[in-house]
């Protein structure tokens, strides 16, 4: 262990060196944590989603929706089976898209992955048995629904909650306000 910790030490003349290099290097580090706004994207505040400019559509229309009052993205869009696969998840989707907007290459028509795909068809599941009448549709109308593994909810349901989002361009008003707007509004 004295070996490993002598050989990291950098001779003397280069320790004013490697302490700037180190420093700029932490610093850029904490910078880039504090503009990406890194912490939020551990909580389940719905407009963390709009820290990338791209989602304000996706906002604005899941805010108009009826589903605003008893979720929130995260409910819908991440896994829920334990608590790793959540945050496991969460960090890969948002590296991604970090990338994605870091390099500016975002598309015109953002489309749910697979993986996303099958977060959802989950959620809708687990919120929507527990309402009641949904055991009804099973034996009303056998063939739709959750009831066929071929099925998923979004196949009829593809615009709840977030209506008809088809790019950029479709919603143009869709003006969502800033979460320093909305904390001035709350004071």
């Amino acid at each position: 262990m004295k070996n490993l910790i002598h050989w990291l030490v950098p001779p003397d003349q280069w320790k004013p060196s490697v302490s700037v290099l180190l420093g700029i290097f932490f610093g850029l580090a904490a910078y880039a944590v504090y503009i990406s706004r890194a912490p939020s994207y551990l909580s389940d505040d719905p407009e963390t989603c709009i820290n990338c400019h791209v989602m304000n559509p996706q906002f604005a229309s899941w805010e108009h929706s009826s589903h605003r009052t008893n979720t929130n993205c995260n409910d819908c869009h991440v896994p829920h089976d334990n608590v790793f696969h959540k945050y496991y998840f969460k960090a890969q989707d948002g590296l991604r898209h970090a990338t994605i907007f870091t390099l500016r290459n975002e598309p015109q028509v953002i489309f749910i992955r697979d993986a996303g795909k099958k977060a959802v068809q989950e959620n809708c599941l687990r919120c929507h048995e527990k309402i009641t009448g949904m055991e009804f549709l099973k034996t009303v109308q056998p063939n739709y629904h959750n009831y066929l593994p071929e099925r998923s909810c979004m196949d009829c349901h593809r615009e709840t909650p977030h209506g008809r989002v088809n790019g950029l361009t479709s919603t143009p008003n869709a003006l969502v306000k800033t979460k320093t707007e909305s904390r001035t509004e709350k004071e």
